[in-house]
């Protein structure tokens, strides 16, 4: 679902962003490409921005886990939320090994694909957006 010349794209609002990885439920998974379909959709253009759709991702990531530190919870499963391929996000906190860990913890199969990490039919588990 890529952009043409002359298409419109959306530049993404962190906001909606969150809101995605918000809402998906355990044992289900999300990639940044369905994030930017379901985006794209909403503001019925083709596409949308997938490098700010991917810094925003890390963010949440980052603040989810900050919050955690603090004793909070900002209720983002952002381990849910899989690079396109459906391989693990090496920026996010503790890198590829804790997404590992966070995802096999739900009961989720991690292999190796060459040098990366993916979720073994990761297809199986996306969540319906």
């Amino acid at each position: 679902m890529g952009a043409e010349a002359g298409d419109r794209i959306v530049l993404v609002n962190p906001s909606e962003v969150v809101g995605v990885m918000r809402n998906v439920p355990e044992g289900r998974l999300v990639t940044i490409v369905e994030i930017c379909r379901k985006i794209a959709g909403k503001h019925r253009v083709k596409a949308c921005c997938t490098l700010t759709t991917g810094i925003f991702i890390t963010i949440a990531a980052n603040a989810a886990e900050e919050a955690v530190r603090e004793g909070g919870n900002l209720g983002i499963p952002y381990w849910r939320t899989l690079k396109a391929g459906g391989f693990l996000n090496e920026k996010y906190p503790g890198g590829a090994e804790n997404h590992r860990r966070l995802l096999e913890k739900e009961g989720f199969t991690v292999v190796r694909k060459g040098s990366k990490l993916v979720v073994k039919d990761y297809e199986k588990h996306l969540a319906e957006l």
